[in-house]
């Protein structure tokens, strides 16, 4: 299967690179020279762990554009959420969305599947939600978790169709164990939680896992999981709200979910953006629940103040950048 990662950082590398590594001719598309510059030089250096696994280096096709690309079979969409919408557009435009390209999305996050319909019609659309995780040492090296990582993808109506039956084989015979969903609304949502119970609190404290969770033997904070089961229940009597199906409504699930499998030295995503001086992900995802639990009128303190948080040092970022290049 011929297959396009329209974004190669932490979790795009993750997933890319367990697929090629398996039999799939895999392409990275990304804009950031460094990562795919050093891919090219040695292949993508996949570990399991930061410190003792020399890992494996895979070889893997990367460049910035589109170009020299044909029509992929498929083409799984891994950017941050806010750059969705352009990111398909551009791919739509050089061809490689093609008339029977099958376009996914396994972003974290709410309303990128909307984004990416607008853009190319809704029959082209699949989504996916993954609790493999992927932490970005440095450009072209990656710890990947996948094992015992399940990777759940449906049709957004819920249909179980030939075409996702043969997409989630594909990624099993890829190395990523795959669930065909009925209920992929749902799984959007349960994913959601999981980011909702982690990522702005990591981000806010500047705290990997192990300043999270007691199991780490970190004498962790309880005021953290106290303030994360408080978002999460937030959120799910938002999902509750427009009748969304999730697989637990306690909200210790997500909290131990997200954990699970996960060394004490993981960070969020969130947290990953703001040490690399980026933009993050919060207005889908702490920022979405907020915005979904307004129009429904259900109060969401927590989320609208660890929303506001975040904000606050993507401003601080921005202002010692151009404090810097004044």
């Amino acid at each position: 299967m011929k297959i396009c990662m329209i974004g190669a950082g932490s979790l795009g590398s993750t997933i890319g690179g367990t697929l090629a590594e398996n039999g799939h001719e895999v392409t990275f598309v990304d804009s950031w020279q460094g990562q795919i510059d050093a891919i090219r030089e040695r292949g993508l250096h996949m570990v399991k762990s930061l410190e003792g696994d020399p890992g494996r280096f895979v070889t893997v096709r990367a460049q910035t554009d589109y170009h020299g690309l044909e029509a992929q079979d498929l083409c799984i969409v891994l950017v941050k959420s806010f750059a969705t919408r352009e990111a398909v557009r551009e791919a739509r435009d050089s061809h490689v969305i093609g008339p029977d390209t099958t376009v996914m999305t396994i972003q974290n996050g709410l309303g990128n599947e909307e984004a990416i319909m607008e853009e190319i019609g809704e029959s082209h659309v699949i989504s996916g939600k993954t609790f493999c995780s992927g932490f970005l040492i440095e450009p072209g090296k990656v710890m990947a978790t996948t094992e015992g990582r399940v990777t759940y993808i449906g049709e957004m109506d819920g249909r179980i169709t030939e075409r996702i039956q043969t997409i989630g084989a594909e990624l099993n015979r890829g190395g990523l164990q795959t669930v065909v969903s009925e209920n992929i609304r749902g799984m959007i949502w349960d994913k959601l939680l999981v980011n909702v119970a982690t990522g702005a609190l990591c981000g806010a404290t500047g705290l990997p896992y192990g300043g999270l969770y007691e199991k780490y033997g970190w004498n962790a904070l309880p005021e953290m999981k106290t303030t994360a089961l408080a978002a999460v229940q937030e959120a799910i009597d938002v999902a509750k709200a427009y009748g969304v199906r999730l697989t637990s409504e306690d909200p210790s699930y997500a909290w131990e979910h997200a954990a699970e499998g996960q060394p004490g030295t993981f960070k969020s995503s969130i947290l990953q953006s703001i040490e690399r001086g980026g933009t993050t992900e919060i207005d889908f995802i702490n920022g979405a629940v907020s915005a979904w639990g307004k129009k429904a009128d259900i109060p969401t303190p927590v989320n609208d103040t660890l929303t506001t948080v975040i904000r606050g040092i993507e401003y601080r970022m921005q202002r010692e950048r151009l404090s810097a290049e004044k």
